[in-house]
């Protein structure tokens, strides 16, 4: 009787001084991955104003973060789109959950051969990514800019076989996302993502077609801040979200990135003009 009072005793002891240290933690953990991850950094100065350390964790490799985040080592992560995350929960069976969105990086139909999506003509040829995720949203795009139609069933993730209509018999050819921008010269146009239309210098007003997922719509590839899902509730958490959905960001993401990435949010800020205007 006297070891379970002694044992009941250690666990309260143990149990006080957790809740203690949960009460006072003032520095948080952020993952990301990439070299886009400076548009956090008035995040990181507000709160360091309030007393509350957020540290960037850098990650070389898209499985690391989640991983991390599941495993305890870090608190929160940035890095990723609601696909990802959904195709690495059903893989893995990790309880994470999303506190909000962050940013986009639209697509952009590029080419050195015409000016407009218009001038595309038949048997063009046409380069999309060749990965999953981004093949069916890059199909969706031709679709949005009216040189194709999808199967409606398959939303954004439908792949060559799910065009049903192709009436200027458009020649889709399928490559590594990396390899688009310098495929540009070879094909009529090419659908390259924002990251990679950064490294070869090229920027959404280089694009003569863009992706602009209407706010309240199904595309999966917003980006997000996720959390473990027993912390989804953390007021820090919602607090974070907030220092970062604000118009004074969205100018910042216009002024770095020159619309390649954008704000996922509602903002008054609309395009790198007015930004750079304000």
């Amino acid at each position: 009787m006297k070891k379970t009072a002694a044992v009941l005793a250690i666990l309260l002891v143990f149990t006080l001084c957790f809740s203690a240290y949960a009460e006072e933690k003032t520095t948080y953990t952020l993952g990301v991955c990439g070299d886009y991850n400076d548009y956090w950094e008035p995040v990181i100065e507000k709160l360091k104003e309030e007393g509350i350390t957020l540290e960037l964790v850098e990650f070389s490799s898209y499985p690391q973060p989640n991983r991390a985040l599941a495993d305890g080592e870090i608190d929160l992560n940035a890095f990723q789109h609601y696909k990802y995350l959904n195709s690495e929960i059903e893989s893995n069976g990790y309880e994470l959950s999303v506190v909000g969105d962050t940013i986009i990086a639209p697509l952009g139909l590029y080419s050195l051969k015409v000016k407009d999506a218009t001038e595309i003509k038949e048997g063009d040829s046409i380069a999309i990514p060749n990965d999953p995720s981004n093949g069916g949203r890059a199909l969706k795009l031709l679709e949005t800019a009216g040189l194709l139609t999808m199967d409606p069933e398959v939303g954004y993730l439908g792949e060559k076989k799910d065009v049903t209509e192709n009436p200027l018999n458009l020649e889709i050819i399928e490559t590594d996302a990396a390899q688009l921008p310098s495929l540009l010269p070879d094909v009529t146009a090419a659908i390259i993502n924002g990251g990679n239309a950064l490294g070869y210098g090229y920027t959404l007003d280089d694009a003569i077609f863009i992706e602009t997922p209407a706010e309240g719509s199904d595309n999966p590839y917003v980006n997000i801040l996720v959390c473990r899902t027993a912390e989804k509730d953390t007021p820090i958490f919602a607090h974070i979200l907030e220092l970062l959905q604000t118009d004074e960001e969205a100018k910042l993401l216009y002024e770095l990135y020159n619309g390649t990435i954008i704000p996922a949010w509602e903002t008054t800020v609309t395009g790198a003009e007015e930004a750079a205007a304000q």
